[in-house]
């Protein structure tokens, strides 16, 4: 039984690496069963769990959305398109005296944070869709 978790957790980290992007648990389920389709969506979903988990994948949580899995699993921000959804790296050293500044957190044990940015991709300029944002 652990040797077919671990080739399936295998199976899943691959497949977030092949996609190079910030791909939604549906997308990696996807990838997983073009070549291996009695890998189930559930086994999937937990795999990209504990690959989070263990630090071997980013999990990008994005509010009102699907989360997203990074194969980039340093840390690092992200930015969304408003229009598209898209979701890209962003190239900036992490701030790592932000929780520093902090004065109050409103009685709130603070345990970390995260930081994402909101933007128009340059498609979306082109095509003169950020026109209906």
């Amino acid at each position: 039984m652990e040797r077919r978790n671990t080739i399936q957790r295998e199976l899943v980290l691959q497949a977030v690496r092949r996609l190079h992007t910030h791909a939604t648990a549906e997308d990696v389920y996807a990838e997983v069963a073009r070549e291996h389709p009695t890998v189930s969506r559930g086994t999937v979903y937990r795999n990209l769990n504990v690959l989070s988990e263990e630090g071997e994948i980013l999990k990008v949580e994005i509010p009102g959305e699907a989360d997203r899995y990074d194969h980039t699993a340093k840390k690092h921000y992200h930015i969304q398109c408003v229009v598209c959804r898209q979701v890209c790296d962003v190239d900036m050293d992490p701030l790592g005296d932000l929780t520093d500044r902090i004065r109050d957190t409103g009685g709130m044990e603070l345990l970390g944070y995260e930081l994402s940015f909101k933007g128009i991709c340059r498609a979306c300029r082109q095509s003169g869709k950020e026109n209906n944002v």
